[in-house]
């Protein structure tokens, strides 16, 4: 399970094979049971071959989180207000505004039951799994971005792909810097939930 081909072979199954299938069209029970036994693979992978243990880290720089997270999110809201205000003006805040129960409802479920499963795999899975194959670390964190908007070519939407693009830099980005899945995922919640809240929840599959 160390070798370099297995490794290979394993991140083209898991990064590029199963989501790509994703996007033809059959049996969706087949694919939550793909999906199911990919994210098994994986926590045990983690668990019994890479040794991890999951608890939070005790030196983890909160201050420098929120600063840095805080800044980049002010920049965000910015950005997708103007973006929705000139493209689709009713859907501004629409979920928010109409359906707050269900606003509530939806960033509690995509916080737990998507995002923190997403960064296991995306993040911690990656770079434990994988990190040392390249010589390269801007390459590694490249791919690692290219890979995680390739998860979402189920949304056929060249939008989408662009966004989580751009997420995924800055999540890999994070986790290079602070190792840790709690701070990763708070971030990718903090900021797929601020796209849901200003009306852009649509294109990535919230309901409205």
């Amino acid at each position: 399970m160390k070798s370099t081909v297995y490794k290979s072979i394993e991140l083209f199954i898991i990064f590029v094979l199963i989501p790509v299938s994703f996007t033809i069209k059959y049996s969706p029970l087949i694919k939550g049971v793909i999906g199911l036994i990919g994210f098994i693979y994986v926590i045990f992978v983690l668990l019994k071959v890479e040794k991890l243990k999951f608890k939070i880290a005790k030196n983890l720089n909160w201050k420098q989180f929120w600063k840095t997270t805080l800044f980049k999110l002010s920049i965000i809201i910015v950005v997708t207000i103007l973006f929705v205000w000139l493209t689709n003006k009713t859907s501004l805040f629409v979920v928010l505004l109409n359906k707050p129960k269900l606003w509530v409802f939806i960033l509690f479920v995509y916080t737990f039951l998507s995002v923190y499963p997403q960064e296991l795999i995306y993040r911690t899975f990656f770079f434990e799994r994988y990190n040392g194959m390249l010589k390269s670390d801007n390459l590694f964190l490249f791919i690692n971005a290219i890979l995680f908007s390739l998860a979402h070519l189920l949304f056929k939407n060249t939008l989408v792909i662009i966004l989580t693009f751009l997420g995924g830099l800055l999540f890999a980005l994070t986790y290079k810097k602070t190792n840790s899945t709690l701070l990763v995922s708070i971030e990718h919640a903090i900021y797929g939930c601020w796209l849901f809240t200003v009306g852009m929840g649509e294109m990535l599959g919230f309901p409205s």
